[in-house]
């Protein structure tokens, strides 16, 4: 604390931190819940998460710009070599790294080879262990993180469940004793640096996830080709959406559309209430559905469907 013409003034601490790991640990519902708010898509699927998102949390006299990744993985295609260099991206451009596992899984060599790379990178690291709700075997527990804290020597390990909230305040503390002295980056009332067309996208690929099975979900792409809003527009009552829905074969489409139109009309009305919740405007929301073979492998769709070549 610093005295100033009788004023008190606090010194302020901001950084970025990137939560990484395998995919389905929980790192978006983690983010979620630390902020309250859901701000990233989840799904029980893994690589729900394709894009790294930045989101903000701001208490008091620190801000945490909390950088949620891809889970970490062995890309088969394009778009798995994109959310690889998201996540490692991210990685390299943060203060500190909070290394996500699941309590009581064993550490398999993917999950090693991250191990090891985030090790090299000299970055503080907090090691939390997710989905305590679900462990029946303490003595599993430590056997298992034992290893990652050998190799990481993490500032602090946190069991933890994002799911009923356990240690999640503790998680947030250790994190923010790590951030930098500094400015905020952000204004305290941002909570995600994302425009709404994004947030639209994410918002409807997440429906498609949670409505549909097997290979359908990770084959799907969603393009906002209009996004139109009253607060652009101030002649406008509603936000107006027009996007497409990408798949990779006839058969997903049929999927996707469902017997009489039913599956697109539901995944629509469930994405239309939770923009309209998220915006604070109706929204009026049109989905078109289309076939583009192997677009998960080719750069140049890739980049149409908004997962640019970094």
């Amino acid at each position: 604390m610093a005295e100033d013409g009788g004023h008190t003034a606090s010194k302020r601490r901001a950084g970025f931190v990137a939560l990484v790991g395998r995919p389905n640990v929980g790192k978006s519902s983690i983010v979620n819940a630390m902020l309250r708010e859901k701000v990233a898509a989840v799904s029980s699927k893994p690589q729900t998460t394709r894009n790294a998102v930045r989101c903000v949390l701001t208490e008091g006299e620190y801000q945490m710009v909390i950088v949620d990744t891809p889970g970490l993985h062995k890309p088969r295609h394009e778009l798995g070599e994109f959310m690889v260099r998201e996540a490692e991206g991210a990685m390299e451009r943060v203060d500190i790294i909070c290394f996500v596992t699941e309590a009581g899984r064993r550490m398999g060599p993917e999950e090693e080879e991250i191990v090891c790379r985030i090790a090299r990178l000299g970055v503080p690291v907090v090691l939390a262990a997710n989905k305590v709700d679900r462990l029946r075997d303490k003595e599993c527990f430590w056997r298992n993180i034992g290893g990652i804290a050998e190799k990481l020597r993490p500032a602090a390990l946190v069991p933890l469940s994002a799911k009923d909230g356990t240690n999640l305040d503790v998680l947030e503390e250790e994190l923010s004793r790590l951030l930098p002295d500094g400015d905020f980056i952000y204004p305290e009332d941002v909570l995600m640096d994302a425009t709404e067309r994004f947030l639209a996208e994410e918002i409807i690929r997440e429906k498609i996830f949670e409505s549909t099975e097997q290979e359908v979900p990770h084959s799907v792409a969603v393009v906002a080709e209009e996004f139109k809003s009253p607060d652009e527009y101030p002649e406008m009552r509603r936000i107006e959406i027009r996007a497409n829905i990408i798949v990779e074969r006839a058969g997903q489409k049929g999927i996707v559309i469902g017997e009489r139109g039913a599956m697109l009309k539901s995944i629509g009305s469930a994405a239309r209430l939770e923009m309209e919740a998220r915006f604070g405007h109706p929204v009026f929301l049109q989905l078109w559905v289309k076939v583009k073979p192997g677009w998960r492998r080719s750069r140049l769709e890739m980049e149409r469907a908004g997962y640019p070549r970094r």
